[in-house]
């Protein structure tokens, strides 16, 4: 059978993503794997490989795989304060995300307080790795994720320098994402070493900061504000979270945490205010439960997607 026979077939069983040169009894093939996952590469490897050795006269099949860098956009899930709901809002973000048809990662660069395989329906999965890179481990909701959560044993503290914290950030950010365009990256809360690396070395496309009502958050929001907006990177918007609850007998609502505090804030700082997320059982529930209350349809989903949509709006605009 003639090369350009041979390379037609790689070519039909690849995608178009095959090119091969013949000699003698060898066929070497060059394939893209540009945007696949590790999985992915290594099934269409394995059956470029197999319809070369299929051809008569083949008894040697090379297979070299190349890829372009897949440009992707980090969007950083800050707060100025721990205890406001972060890790929740950054989890249903990219999932509600990827239901709105943008391919997505979670990076849990809380690296003290990893919560993310929990909330994502993970607990106790491990990350396995391929020359040094990491492979982002599989959730039930479409968003692979990468956590230090999953690298450490359960309950085990993580009393590192900052430097070391650092280090570790990169090898989440640095993983085999595939063909994800959006990395949702949970921060730790405050302004220390972590975000500092992150702003300078991975310079997300935009903050997501997360408060609740009170003055008291509020306050350590405008912190997380200022450090953005001071470093060059756009704050896309303020989210309110634990905004009211409405008591299960009764229907009424009341505000243990005030109310309006951080659409007031985001009206004063210039900024975008991207929605509330009620303070509700459910979704203290279906966090425990490793069910994001994005990836269904209940009432609580919504306020998730409507903030979803808006910072969809935003990377679209190509801010």
């Amino acid at each position: 059978m003639s090369e350009g026979t041979i390379e037609k077939r790689l070519a039909a069983v690849s995608g178009g993503r095959a090119t091969a040169r013949r000699e003698g009894a060898r066929i070497s093939v060059i394939l893209d794997v540009t945007g696949l996952d590790a999985t992915a590469r290594d099934a269409l490897a394995d059956q470029v490989r197999a319809a070369a050795l299929a051809e008569p006269g083949i008894a040697e099949a090379r297979v070299a795989m190349t890829s372009e860098r897949v440009g992707r956009r980090l969007i950083a899930v800050a707060s100025g304060k721990g205890g406001v709901g972060k890790s929740t809002v950054a989890a249903n973000l990219a999932v509600a995300l990827a239901k709105g048809g943008r391919t997505v990662g979670l990076v849990d660069a809380d690296i003290y307080g990893p919560s993310q395989p929990t909330l994502m329906g993970v607990e106790g999965s491990k990350p396995q790795a391929r020359d040094k890179t990491m492979i982002p481990v599989a959730t039930p909701h479409g968003v692979p994720i990468l956590s230090m959560g999953q690298l450490v044993a359960p309950g085990q503290a993580i009393a590192w320098r900052g430097p070391m914290a650092a280090s570790a950030l990169g090898q989440l950010i640095e993983g085999d994402w595939g063909a994800a365009d959006t990395l949702v990256v949970d921060m730790p809360p405050g302004t220390g070493d972590v975000q500092l690396t992150m702003i300078q070395k991975y310079k997300p496309a935009g903050a997501v900061i997360v408060s609740t009502p009170q003055d008291l958050a509020l306050i350590d929001a405008r912190r997380a504000i200022d450090l953005f907006a001071k470093a060059g990177v756009p704050v896309i918007g303020l989210v309110e979270n634990m905004a009211g609850y409405a008591c299960p007998h009764c229907g009424e609502v009341s505000d243990p945490f005030g109310q309006g505090g951080a659409e007031a804030a985001a009206a004063e700082l210039g900024v975008p205010f991207l929605g509330r997320v009620p303070l509700a059982m459910a979704i203290r529930a279906a966090s425990d439960a490793g069910t994001p209350p994005a990836a269904g349809n209940a009432p609580e989903a919504a306020a998730f997607g409507e903030i979803a949509g808006k910072v969809a709006a935003w990377l679209t605009a190509g801010r």
